[in-house]
């Protein structure tokens, strides 16, 4: 006996749902980099950044659904159009130093105007034609920090990912005319289900992702604050914070606390790391976290792995995976496993 299987778009129902639970966490998380350094506007656009796309996929469910026409309203194209905006307000505070708000930047809500008055079959095209120039500047924009990218490679791979997402949207936008409706609706939805799914894993993975990003930037658009710094004083200051101070333990270690404590500014201090290191604040100290916990595995094989990551300053075990993974490239359990005198002996 067969029981008869509803024609339903299964993949792109997939990508819907778990858009809308993505988006669910990261509102309800606060994981739009709730201690990172962005202003009150661009925490704001992040938001409508991500119920847009929301609401996107949630009409598309509908059309997909055959419950709703919802994607032939002047709601759709909306949000539609709104996208770019949103999403340039959330980027530029941290992908362009000290960027201020000004009038004209009103002048974003333009691209709105055609929705209102021009037909849909003009109007959808449109809003990715428009898409395409906001994607020009965010090519120039990431272009222009090239040479800061050795100092968060990873970071940028993630949101090269991202990148690579949105040329797809709008050429999908471009090639509209030339699909079926269904196909357009369907192969949208698995985008941004792709584009929910490389935000989810990056913040996973890069945690402090907008800190390193932030602070590549900083690099990049400033000249040196450290003409008139005794750099080699400063240098053995630090090293001494984290040799002998371990000041790397304190979970609330940030870097203006830091800065502080050496009596030099935060683009001072940002700036010494960068250029004598070649890494950005927070990869030192997850360094410095990763280096300490690499020697509590060996020295004192009866600790929990969990224990050791709490002790040298990580707030989660999630984050210790993380960092641990992405300094050494194994798991904290299988660096013990490998380099213990006793390799018989289970990771805790």
């Amino acid at each position: 006996m067969f029981f008869p299987i509803p024609n339903l778009p299964i993949i792109p129902l997939l990508f819907i749902g778990f858009s809308l639970g993505s988006a669910a966490l990261l509102i309800a998380g606060n994981l739009l980099q709730k201690q990172e350094p962005l202003r009150f506007a661009s925490k704001v656009a992040g938001f409508f950044l991500i119920s847009a796309l929301t609401a996107i996929q949630y009409l598309h469910l509908g059309y997909l659904l055959e419950q709703s026409a919802g994607v032939h309203s002047l709601l759709y194209l909306l949000l539609l159009y709104s996208i770019a905006p949103c999403f340039y307000f959330y980027s530029r505070r941290l992908l362009i130093a000290e960027a201020g708000y000004r009038w004209r930047d009103t002048l974003h809500v333009l691209p709105l105007l055609p929705c209102l008055v021009l037909p849909y079959n003009l109007a959808l095209p449109l809003a990715f034609l428009f898409g395409s120039g906001y994607l020009l500047w965010l090519t120039k924009t990431v272009y222009f920090l090239r040479q800061q990218r050795q100092r968060f490679h990873l970071e940028l791979l993630a949101l090269a990912t991202l990148f690579a997402i949105a040329v797809a949207v709008i050429l999908l936008g471009f090639i509209w005319p030339l699909l079926d409706e269904a196909d357009f609706i369907r192969t949208y939805s698995m985008l941004i289900g792709l584009a929910f799914f490389a935000v989810t894993l990056t913040l996973l993975r890069f945690p402090s992702i907008t800190a390193d990003v932030s602070e590549a930037v900083q690099a990049a658009y400033a000249e040196t604050t450290l003409k008139n710094v005794d750099k080699a004083a400063m240098l053995s200051k630090l090293t001494a914070l984290m040799q002998h101070d371990k000041l790397y333990t304190l979970e609330t270690l940030n870097l203006p606390m830091l800065a502080e404590q050496l009596d030099l500014s935060q683009h001072q201090l940002s700036e010494l790391i960068n250029t004598e290191f070649h890494q950005s604040f927070s990869r030192y100290i997850r360094q410095q976290r990763v280096d300490e916990a690499k020697r509590l595995l060996l020295s004192d094989p009866n600790a929990s792995v969990l224990s050791i990551g709490l002790s040298v300053g990580f707030s989660t075990q999630s984050n210790f995976y993380a960092a641990f993974r992405d300094i050494t490239g194994i798991a904290p359990g299988q660096y013990r496993k490998n380099h213990g005198s006793n390799p018989n002996q289970p990771a805790r």
